[in-house]
Formats: structure tokens, sequence, C-alpha cells
């Protein structure tokens, strides 16, 4: 992923291959909260899996996709397994989606007078 990285935003390779698989892995909602749940610790997968009310392999295989993009990396300590965020910007990716999700663009929004002038 390093090497498009660098690529600018009109590179349509870019776009249609690794930037499709950080979207694809930020697509699902117990990822993003697993990812909320990182934001400020370290935590071993036991204290994922009781945050969220999950089952640990559930946990594990959502936490196998998270590293496979390189948002987090983890370390091992005895028989725990302690993950953390590898990619803190993608904090800043996330609260521009929500902002995006929360107020309708400017198209989204036309007053009554130009509704009637466009029909």
């Amino acid at each position: 992923m390093e090497a498009t990285a660098r690529a600018s935003i009109g590179s349509a390779p870019a776009i249609s291959t690794d930037l499709a698989t950080l979207f694809k892995a930020l697509a699902h909602p117990k990822r993003l909260a697993i990812l909320a749940t990182l934001r400020n610790a370290e935590r071993c997968v036991c204290q994922i899996e009781e945050a969220l009310d999950l089952r640990q392999a559930y946990v594990s295989q959502q936490l196998t996709v998270l590293r496979e993009t390189g948002l987090v990396c983890y370390r091992k300590d005895g028989w725990n397994v302690y993950y953390r965020i590898a990619r803190p910007e993608v904090y800043a990716l996330l609260e521009m989606a929500m902002a995006i999700n929360n107020s309708p663009g400017d198209c989204a929004v036309v007053a009554p007078a130009e509704r009637d002038r466009l029909t």
C-alpha cells in the first residue's frame, strides 16, 4: 500500500486497488467498533471481546482483516495478544466520513424556488 499512497487521487490504479481494499476493511461495523476501542489504548483480544460483547474467534477474524490492511499491529505477551493502531491517521479519515454522512451535500439541498425552476 505504501507505493500507491504516494499516487495522486487522479491515478485510477491507486483508487481501484489498494484504496478499495482499505475502504472495504473500513466498511464493516464491527471493525469500526474495534478501531474505536483501540483509539486511546492498546488492548488484548480478551479486552476487545469483552468491550464489544463478541466471541474471541470473531474478534480475531476482524482483527486479521485490519492487520492485513495495515491499520493495526500486535505484540504477544505470554498467552495474550495485544493490538494497537498502526495508522492513527485513520481516525481523521473516519471523522471526515462521519461529517460527510451527517450532512447532505449542496446538491442534495435544493430550495423550493430552485426546485420549481428545475422541473
